[in-house]
């Protein structure tokens, strides 16, 4: 009788007799994310940034809730302690308020007085970009970071804009994003410093520097107004309806620049309350821009960007002290204080700035418009100026940054 064949197997398992060995199976699991930070260590961390501002300031620290608050931002981020960004309700939130309080410093008075060195700030603008774009090249040519990324990597003004158009320019999103940041946290950090430095220079020499306008005092005077209920719905209401119309007319940085027009059409009219962030409310909000600089630098990021970090470090430092060239050319020939210049041409972030000429009791008016003019002429030439570096020079397909050599 002619022997049977063996049944065939029904599972899936590999038979021992096989003479090949078995395919693995694939992987099917996702790529591990790192947990958002739960709201209740958000809060700690927020109010940790307010407590050790209070320390700050108690010690004469310059803008001591922006530089606190950065500070432990930067450790729990490099620590590993928080890993994301700052929740996005309070990041809309603290942009929101620091573009009401830029619009209620550009009174009638303030911009009037502005209007006489209209001309030089537009000079010292178009210098400043100028200085940037040259920068860049210096730094593509080194043949390890393509031009777009460069370009919009060394650009001041708008980070958010520039990081959210890289892709489509055809630049390294992450490395654009790590060199505005970390301009922007090096600005954040030196800024108060600087110009705590120069005022003391002025005051040591007789000048006295204007005042930048009511702090408000008191745990519960958290507005500029003396009615409060009244300016805390008026702010909502500015805030609210400035980034609605931010987005709606698709301005750089919306949540930023739509409340500042609103602020400012609501300051020029006359007709509501005093509304500008103070007290306990502004300090909160410069703990906020603080943390939101602070977190993004990971250990991660610092390790994967280690090889490029000398380089544009020596960069960043070339434009800073360009723009610091800028700020005492323009003070000379305008006879504007030197803290004023300073803060006003310094290519940092507009928010971190902002919160430095405050607590410097700077002239806010001409550094928010200094600022303001030049984050619109970035994000309107930058495109133009990357298309034209690409179409001239143009980076072989399917090459990294880290591997482009021309």
């Amino acid at each position: 009788m002619a022997p049977t064949s063996a049944p065939r197997r029904t599972d899936d398992r590999p038979s021992s007799t096989a003479g090949a060995a078995p395919k693995p199976a694939p992987c099917t699991s996702e790529p591990r994310v790192s947990r958002p930070a739960p709201t209740g260590l958000w809060a700690l961390i927020i109010a940790g940034g307010y407590a050790v501002g209070l320390a700050a300031d108690a010690f004469g620290v310059p803008a001591p809730y922006l530089l606190s608050s950065l500070l432990v931002g930067a450790i729990l981020a490099l620590c590993g302690v928080v890993r994301d960004r700052l929740p996005t309700p309070a990041n809309r939130a603290s942009q929101a308020l620091v573009g009401a309080l830029m619009g209620s410093y550009l009174t009638t008075s303030a911009l009037v007085s502005a209007a006489p060195v209209a001309l030089p700030l537009t000079v010292v603008t178009a210098a400043t970009i100028a200085l940037s774009v040259a920068v860049a090249w210096f730094l593509a040519r080194s043949g390890r970071i393509s031009r777009p990324s460069a370009v919009l990597g060394m650009v001041p003004g708008g980070s958010a804009a520039i990081v959210s158009c890289a892709d489509e320019l055809n630049a390294d999103v992450r490395l654009v994003a790590f060199t505005q940041y970390l301009r922007v946290g090096l600005v954040a950090t030196t800024a108060p410093l600087a110009a705590h430095w120069m005022t003391s220079a002025s005051l040591a020499a007789g000048d006295h520097p204007a005042t930048g306008g009511g702090a408000g005092s008191g745990l519960l005077h958290v507005v500029a107004g003396p009615d409060q209920l009244t300016g805390l719905f008026t702010l909502a209401v500015i805030a609210v309806v400035g980034s609605w119309a931010g987005r709606r007319l698709r301005v750089p940085t919306p949540l930023l620049i739509g409340p500042m027009l609103v602020a400012l059409v609501a300051t020029l009219s006359s007709v509501v309350p005093g509304f500008a962030p103070a007290g306990v409310l502004r300090n909160a909000v410069f703990v906020l821009v603080g943390l939101d600089v602070g977190v993004r630098f990971t250990r991660r990021t610092f390790i994967s960007m280690r090889r490029l970090l000398p380089l544009i470090l020596v960069c960043m430092a070339v434009v800073c002290l360009g723009c610091a060239g800028l700020a005492w050319v323009f003070a000379g020939v305008t006879g504007t204080p030197i803290t004023d210049a300073y803060l006003a041409t310094t290519p940092g972030g507009i928010n971190a700035v902002l919160a430095t000429a405050v607590s410097s009791h700077a002239q806010v008016a001409l550094v928010s418009t200094v600022q303001s003019l030049r984050l619109l002429m970035v994000i309107l030439v930058t495109p133009v100026i990357v298309r034209l570096l690409a179409s001239r020079w143009s980076k072989p397909v399917g090459v990294s940054d880290t591997q482009y050599n021309p």
